[in-house]
């Protein structure tokens, strides 16, 4: 059997590590494009991780005495903005969202295992939070996630719970044209 791909080693590393510590959770960015959408090339593991306000502190301690952390000040960068900058013990870049917004607790709420295959079984967020994620992102590579979100999963997806979870925040960074951007990819795409 060849050997498990490195970015799902990783995934599975920190996946079990917060399943051991009974933390909520779920995985993002390109590890569920690879669920959802066109697969492509990441080099990375995201994850939001609940924690809450407040409670972060505990949270990013004990995640840095498992994990080497990728800054000589990863601890106050992460208290700071809120994304814990980690490696696998194989090197690979983990990147952990200290989750706390109504929105991130529902994501991890309706995520769901996946089988990718060879024994690799992951927790990862549903398309439709995907969606939201990259749209929220707003990168080229996250509006090319979109297409394929869109292409791959077509009338699967529950258009009206984007809509919903998508508007506040796209209204809290005072981006109202990317859901402009997005009705049009669903327009076209579906």
């Amino acid at each position: 059997m060849p050997e498990l791909n490195p970015i799902f080693r990783a995934a599975l590393e920190i996946q079990s590590f917060c399943e051991r510590n009974r933390w909520r959770f779920c995985l993002i960015g390109g590890v569920a494009v690879q669920r959802w959408g066109e697969p492509r090339l990441t080099v990375d593991v995201d994850l939001t991780l609940l924690t809450g306000f407040g409670q972060e502190e505990g949270f990013v301690d004990r995640l840095l005495r498992e994990f080497a952390g990728r800054r000589p000040d990863s601890r106050e960068f992460a208290l700071q903005s809120r994304v814990l900058l980690l490696q696998s013990s194989r090197g690979i870049p983990l990147d952990v969202a200290l989750g706390a917004i109504p929105f991130e607790e529902r994501t991890i709420e309706r995520a769901s295992r996946y089988d990718f295959g060879q024994g690799c079984s992951l927790t990862t967020c549903s398309a439709e939070d995907l969606i939201v994620h990259k749209c929220f992102a707003g990168r080229d590579k996250d509006w090319m996630d979109v297409d394929g979100i869109l292409i791959r999963c077509k009338r699967q997806l529950n258009l009206s719970l984007i809509r919903e979870e998508l508007a506040p925040l796209l209204a809290l960074k005072n981006a109202g044209e990317d859901m402009s951007k997005l009705e049009s990819k669903i327009a076209r795409f579906l």
